[in-house]
């Protein structure tokens, strides 16, 4: 008799089943933690613009969606956004560190900036290539 009311509950064999969130599942590399990464991608970006001594120029409705749009892409487009943001990543992190310490010691590091900047825009504009073809006149208006 236990066993059924803690079937009815949302208990099986004893464990307690968790709660569905109700939201879709997307595998690995979720939309939100791609979200995450490329939101902090773009806010290391600000920091390399305002170390140029530029002001960081707004982000696109295409910059603003990509995540999810290659949440919806399919695994394999998925797949090669988060391992492109990963790439990226290893590339911002260091750079910005470095030109941290650089700035710390009291040098103005706006050549290692702009050069980084730039990396960070081809590398950017690679992985937005990737953004399905439907597409196209969102990539437009950015």
């Amino acid at each position: 008799m236990r066993a059924t009311a803690n079937h009815r509950i949302g208990q099986q064999g004893g464990e307690a089943e968790m709660p569905r969130s109700g939201r879709a599942g997307f595998g690995l590399g979720s939309a939100s933690a791609l979200s995450m990464k490329w939101s902090a991608l773009h806010d290391a970006a600000e920091a390399v613009a305002a170390i140029c001594g530029m002001p960081c120029p707004p982000l696109s409705q295409l910059v603003r969606a990509y995540p999810a749009m290659m949440r919806d892409a399919g695994e394999a487009h998925r797949a090669l956004a988060a391992q492109g943001i990963e790439d990226l990543t290893a590339i911002m992190e260091p750079g910005l560190a470095a030109l941290a310490a650089a700035m710390a010691r009291g040098a103005h590091p706006r050549a290692a900036a702009l050069a980084l900047w730039d990396e960070f825009c081809r590398a950017r504009d690679a992985l937005l290539a990737l953004a399905p073809p439907q597409d196209t006149a969102m990539r437009r208006m950015g």
